[in-house]
């Protein structure tokens, strides 16, 4: 067997279809400052820790504009850190409707676990969301071996590698040539990367593509197509290994 693990994420790979529980409390937290972001500008650092994510925001050259216009001035840490703040409010408010798992994720988990891989996973979420998203979602039919956030390896998130080690260590795996990272965002990719591990990631109900079920099964062909090769060059410009079109595409690459 090639791969002994895989580490997947969660929102957007694993459940919320879309990953639209964050998307609607960055939204929300920056509304309430007078910032009103783009969807785009939203999903731009989605897989980061929750703080890095907001500081990427401000960083970004509209947003911060528009800041300065408000406020006359540039933002510091402490805005960072109000921003950030409303945003894990209205997250943990939220994240409970958003447990929901993808299509076909338990029937891949179980074929990982008959063929004998473990399952670790990582996540942008902080410890005390988790502790409301892995029960929800166990309840609903998934649940890895292990799962760690940012808040478990000193507030480094993504695209650090060290929630891959820390899944590593926990499941017993030494080999990080045998070990598949599986992620629905380019913060994915480059955590991935960075961990020297096989990084794959997933288009069908991505982030990148930040669309519902309904909204992208409603779509054309030609429109599934397009997005679809939106979604493969954002990853392979990020260093993906590979890109699948749902999640059963990863048992292809066992053998």
């Amino acid at each position: 067997m090639r791969f002994e693990g895989v580490i997947f994420d969660w929102a957007g790979t694993t459940v919320d279809y879309g990953c639209f529980a964050p998307v609607q409390a960055f939204a929300e937290a920056f509304a309430e400052f007078g910032i009103h972001p783009t969807v785009d500008e939203v999903r731009a650092p989605m897989g980061m820790l929750k703080k890095d994510h907001v500081r990427t925001m401000l960083q970004m050259e509209r947003i911060r504009a528009a800041w300065k216009q408000a406020y006359g001035r540039d933002f510091t840490e402490e805005d960072v850190e109000q921003v950030y703040q409303l945003s894990e409010k209205k997250i943990m408010e939220q994240v409970a409707e958003f447990t929901d798992i993808k299509p076909y994720v338990a029937e891949t988990v179980k074929e990982l676990r008959r063929l004998g891989l473990k399952i670790g996973s990582t996540t942008g979420y902080t410890r005390e969301m988790m502790e409301i998203v892995v029960p929800a979602a166990e309840k609903k039919g998934y649940h890895p071996d292990c799962w760690f956030s940012p808040d478990q390896t000193g507030g480094k998130g993504r695209p650090y590698p060290y929630m891959v080690f820390r899944c590593m260590e926990e499941l017993g795996l030494a080999d990080v040539r045998r070990v598949m990272k599986v992620g629905d965002t380019v913060s994915d990719i480059r955590e991935g990367k960075n961990a020297g591990v096989f990084t794959v990631g997933v288009i069908e109900g991505s982030s990148v593509i930040g669309l519902s079920e309904e909204e992208f099964e409603a779509l054309d062909e030609a429109e599934k197509v397009k997005v679809r090769q939106m979604a493969v060059k954002k990853f392979l410009d990020a260093g993906a290994d590979a890109v699948v079109m749902d999640i059963r595409g990863i048992l292809g690459f066992l053998a």
